[in-house]
């Protein structure tokens, strides 16, 4: 099977840092043959790096999508140019995966979310924390021996990093998109819970800004009622002055309970649980230490299954899935501006 030939849309820093040195991992897979960037010397530059001849560096999104020699594009945008790449794609009929969060707002997101689901074409919104391994550890072999899950809490808290390469960026010093980081990343997590305890029916959350530099509202404190009833806390804020960076989920059920940690400062992600249905009956705690996949690898291989056998209900992470974590972030800022009272999440 020859590789797939890809267009880069977007060649900034991520483009560059992490998704290039996945492709080129996965040369039997896929193959760089076009590049765009509004900065067309950032194209260049990529380009030169990636392999990519001079005169496949284009000048607009018409060029790349109406490329023959292009299979599908990988789009790294500001997210309020997904949907006009979603056009596109579908005017073009090329697959196409694109960065999170899904859209700038639920608007946007809903009509990707009509357009994908009025096509037969492969269409992915690149959410990678769906691929760890821990998620399907989780559900498929701690969940069943917890009985009925009744509760959990779910903590992602770290401090402000200045160093952070990404903070320059214009598009988030200055967000367009709904929620600002908290729907960048927090998208992530929420990739995770969901996937780990289904969706989310209600929210009723606090947000505020600590720092200026995140252009909007940074951190969230929430509390959560699933459409099984299971209920929790969320939080989420990586804003903070010096503290620990701690990332943990715990899962309570009517036969046991696990914490998994994927905290910085352990060596391994780490999953932990204790079965038993009362303080006198507990067994002694189990530990799993994950060798986690590289989640990056794992969703463009999906992706390229997809297109490959021409069947898009094989995309782990379609429109449908990535605006439900989107809705949940739109709904706790709505929440917060209802000074904390439960809003519902929104269908697509």
């Amino acid at each position: 099977m020859a590789p797939l030939n890809l267009a880069i849309v977007g060649t900034g820093i991520f483009a560059t840092d992490t998704h290039l040195p996945t492709i080129k991992k996965l040369t039997s897979l896929l193959k760089p043959v076009v590049a765009y960037n509004r900065t067309k010397s950032k194209a260049e530059a990529f380009a030169a790096k990636a392999g990519i001849p001079e005169n496949k560096v284009y000048d607009s999104l018409d060029q790349v999508f109406s490329d023959p020699e292009v299979q599908f594009v990988d789009a790294l945008l500001p997210v309020q140019f997904n949907l006009d790449a979603v056009k596109l794609a579908i005017k073009h009929d090329k697959p196409i995966c694109f960065e999170k969060p899904i859209a700038a707002n639920l608007e946007q997101a809903r009509e990707i979310v009509q357009l994908s689901e009025s096509s037969e074409l492969p269409i992915m919104v690149l959410e990678n924390w769906s691929f760890l391994k821990a998620t399907q550890i989780l559900k498929k072999d701690i969940l069943p021996q917890l009985g009925d899950v009744v509760a959990f809490t779910y903590n992602a808290t770290g401090p402000w990093n200045s160093d952070n390469k990404y903070l320059a960026t214009n598009w988030r010093l200055k967000p367009e998109h709904i929620g600002g980081f908290l729907s960048d990343g927090g998208v992530h997590q929420l990739a995770l819970l969901t996937d780990v305890l289904g969706q989310v029916a209600t929210i009723g959350a606090l947000t505020k800004q600590i720092k200026k530099e995140s252009g909007a509202d940074d951190t969230l404190f929430s509390t959560i009622k699933m459409k099984t009833g299971v209920i929790g806390t969320f939080t989420y804020g990586s804003a903070f002055a010096a503290t620990d960076k701690s990332t943990k989920f715990k899962i309570y059920g009517t036969k046991g309970s696990v914490v998994y940690d994927w905290s910085p400062a352990l060596p391994k992600h780490k999953i932990t649980y204790q079965l038993g249905s009362s303080a006198q009956d507990k067994s002694e705690e189990k530990v799993i230490e994950i060798d986690e996949v590289d989640t990056f690898e794992e969703e463009f291989k999906n992706f390229a299954e997809a297109i490959e056998k021409k069947n898009k209900r094989l995309i782990r992470v379609p429109p449908t899935k990535a605006f439900h974590h989107l809705a949940i972030v739109a709904a706790a800022l709505e929440s917060s501006e209802k000074q904390g009272s439960s809003v519902k999440v929104e269908s697509p």
